[in-house]
């Protein structure tokens, strides 16, 4: 019997109940062609959902209000950091232009920093170098 409360129901194409995770969003990303892409793509998206996700963390985004929050940032771009560093190599020139975007996030996070960490110990500095 499913659950009727929609923050604790199955998804559709799952049978593991999803709490409530306030990613909604990520719910309506296309995942049915997954197995049609090449790894390369499936890491790339991956990678620009965090980019966009930190780069809203940390106000970027601009068609809104910026609000920063640095706890949340962290996690996000140090994540990203690490997919990165794993895949690097097989991205190409991609992985370029994604590393470039972490830079670029690192870069604000250290700016809206208060007390900026010091160099190599920001999010996600230890793992491309």
């Amino acid at each position: 019997m499913a659950d009727s409360d929609p923050k604790t129901a199955s998804h559709p194409h799952h049978p593991i109940p999803l709490p409530a995770h306030g990613f909604e969003r990520l719910d309506e990303i296309p995942t049915s062609d997954l197995g049609e892409v090449s790894a390369a793509e499936v890491i790339t998206r991956a990678a620009v959902l965090l980019l966009t996700a930190a780069g809203e963390r940390l106000g970027l985004t601009p068609d809104s209000e910026p609000t920063i929050d640095l706890e949340q940032a962290r996690p996000i771009i140090s994540a990203l950091a690490g997919l990165l560093a794993a895949a690097r190599t097989d991205l190409g020139r991609q992985g370029e232009a994604l590393v470039a975007g972490l830079q670029s996030l690192q870069d604000a996070f250290r700016n809206a920093s208060r007390y900026p960490d010091p160099r190599g110990e920001g999010p996600g500095e230890k793992f491309l170098s």
